[in-house]
């Protein structure tokens, strides 16, 4: 699965206090994916591999919360000029807030590269590598390349929004790319998100392994 660690990165998306629980966006389980990216991460490191974390990191009244919409609740759909269909959400990941925070739990020693997105006040950012308008960058391209690293290996939250939109990118730029199954979870939102996420990343070629086989991998 993995044929060289100098050339794969673990990306580790999102694991902030406001989609863990007792957040503002809080996933479902989302603090089940902290013990295995935080095992997956020493392994990386102590192989030889690299790491990265993506964060939230929006300005207050930013357009992709619900509240910065007269009339407009959490879950609504709008339209903006340069992104259809931008969902709003509670206000969440505010910079300098205790919900912009990684977990505490979250172990930030391995991680080689910290990107924060989503902090242009008018543009959302799901990706790890663009923001939503799929053009503007957010560096981390550039950064692998200049690394030579050709696999990238995925795992955080959530399942249907910023893993999907990450992994996506991520294979469509040509990098081969895999999810580690059972260090991912989803928003579910709508209802058939999660499943229709991983149905259409399974057809782009991106493969699924579970934390386990791949800790066997690097030892």
């Amino acid at each position: 699965m993995i044929k060289n660690i100098a050339k794969t990165l673990l990306l580790e998306i999102d694991v902030q206090n406001d989609f863990c629980s007792g957040g503002a966006l809080a996933v479902l389980d989302g603090n089940g994916v902290i013990d295995p990216l935080n095992n997956l991460a020493s392994a990386f490191a102590a192989a030889g591999g690299w790491v990265a974390a993506t964060q939230d990191w929006h300005p207050a009244k930013h357009i992709s919360f619900a509240s910065s919409h007269a009339g407009k609740t959490p879950g609504d759909v709008i339209n903006l000029p340069n992104v259809p269909e931008q969902v709003l959400w509670p206000d969440h990941c505010v910079q300098g807030e205790w919900g912009s925070e990684f977990h505490g739990r979250f172990d930030l020693k391995p991680v080689n590269l910290i990107i924060r997105k989503g902090f242009r006040k008018g543009l959302d950012s799901y990706s790890a590598f663009f923001e939503n308008d799929k053009k503007t960058s957010t560096g981390l391209e550039s950064w692998i390349r200049g690394l030579d690293i050709d696999t990238l290996v995925i795992g955080g939250l959530a399942t249907d929004y910023c893993v999907f939109y990450s992994a996506m990118d991520s294979v469509n730029l040509g990098f081969n790319t895999i999810i580690i199954a059972d260090a991912v979870r989803g928003v579910e939102y709508p209802e058939g998100s999660v499943i229709k996420s991983i149905t259409q990343m399974r057809s782009a070629g991106i493969v699924f392994i579970n934390f386990a086989e791949l800790l066997e991998e690097l030892k």
